[in-house]
């Protein structure tokens, strides 16, 4: 009992680092949400590439999902296609997803996910050493078990980037088994940064079927980046966006932007499938599947976009360009940090927060060493200062942040 108070205690006081925790609505609304005995309703849809699958424009991105009740509210509602990842609460979201799914038709949904390799370095975006594809393999079996299914539809290489990673051999052969052995029918990558290059790679392998990639309005390489995507389509990749709202609606100051504009924005790419949105409360799921009935931006919505992409506030969402790192005397990971640091203040998701910023391998405090901070942000961030606030995250110990 003390230590559950003591637990209590010290996530409301996380209020203060990475803000409240979004719930989904109750389970009496859920649970009238899904007895009503309707049939899910038929969305507007496109077809994912060469995979074939017709899937709603609005997927499901279950990272801040906490209740199984939420992901089958979703399949009622007519999503289709739903997103996990075995960094998402350590593969504990992909239990979630999986029993939110339990008992329904097989063919009736279809289920992705992403598992990082080992020795993949974030800064670089190439591999420390030899890929192990058997260990590789492993992973991805551990990821079907907690799925509780025999195989995922869509499986993604992620952090994709570098050509020279998107096309390594044993990431290619690891691929092509989980295909063969039917643990996976389609492969795929997810990319953060470096973007374009690993598009145009994948498609030139012949290998991937899908590529998840961060797509919106707050984009400084919008043209070269549509040539990309055209590029890959063309090629039968079929094409999902994520990071899609830029956090621009989670300001409190600036030009007014809300997310049904910002995501309309994204779908007006013909050559993007599907949005994978965080949703996470019912509020969200019902709002987003009102946005898709209708595409088209209206002149204020239009006018409220072109001057949030012009506003000097710095907003949340990193470009992921990487010019960062070598400014850095520290050689920080910095965009790893502030993908952590967009976890906490702007999915209120201070769990995937604090494992992101684990990930970029932070030792001491390397800013408190500087007299002034010698990075220059193209995004305009004030990297010493969010660097300085996220860092308290890691004092926190995790199982303070679970459940």
């Amino acid at each position: 009992m003390e230590k559950n108070n003591r637990r209590d205690f010290i996530k409301k006081s996380l209020i203060g680092v990475s803000g409240a925790a979004i719930l989904p609505g109750s389970l009496d609304e859920l649970s009238t949400l899904l007895s009503n005995g309707e049939s899910a309703p038929e969305l507007p849809a496109r077809v994912l590439g060469r995979t074939g699958i017709k899937t709603p424009l609005i997927s499901l991105g279950a990272a801040g999902v906490t209740e199984p009740n939420f992901v089958k509210a979703g399949y009622e509602s007519g999503i289709k296609l739903f997103f996990s990842a075995t960094y998402y609460g350590e593969g504990n979201n992909e239990k979630l997803v999986g029993e939110g799914l339990k008992g329904l038709p097989r063919d009736s949904f279809v289920v992705g996910t992403a598992v990082p390799p080992d020795g993949l370095d974030n800064r670089t975006g190439k591999f420390t050493g030899s890929f192990d594809s058997a260990a590789y393999l492993k992973k991805a079996e551990g990821s079907l078990s907690r799925f509780g299914l025999d195989y995922v539809d869509i499986f993604l290489f992620p952090y994709a980037g570098k050509k020279e990673t998107v096309l390594n051999e044993g990431v290619l052969k690891a691929l092509e088994q989980l295909k063969k052995q039917g643990k996976a029918r389609f492969v795929g990558i997810a990319s953060h940064s470096d973007t374009e290059e690993a598009l145009r790679a994948a498609a030139d392998s012949g290998i991937y079927d899908v590529a998840m990639i961060s797509y919106n309005f707050k984009i400084n390489n919008k043209v070269s980046l549509d040539s990309a995507i055209t590029y890959a389509a063309k090629t039968g990749m079929g094409i999902v966006a994520m990071k899609t709202t830029a956090g621009a609606f989670t300001k409190k100051t600036g030009p007014a932007v809300n997310s049904d504009s910002a995501l309309k924005w994204v779908l007006q790419n013909e050559n993007i499938a599907s949005i994978v949105s965080g949703m996470s409360s019912l509020e969200q799921l019902q709002k987003n599947l009102a946005m898709i009935r209708n595409l088209k931006l209206s002149e204020e919505e239009l006018k409220g976009l072109n001057l949030a992409a012009l506003d000097q506030e710095t907003g949340l969402y990193c470009q992921q360009c990487k010019q960062c790192i070598p400014q850095c005397p520290h050689n920080l990971d910095i965009p790893t940090i502030m993908r952590s640091y967009m976890y906490a203040y702007g999915y209120k998701n201070s769990t995937q927060a604090w494992h992101t910023l684990a990930d970029a391998n932070i030792t001491g405090k390397p800013c408190e060493s500087c007299d002034a901070c010698s990075v220059k942000c193209s995004s305009r961030f004030d990297v010493r200062k969010k660097i300085t606030d996220i860092a308290r995250l890691r004092d926190v110990p995790e199982e303070f942040l679970a459940g």
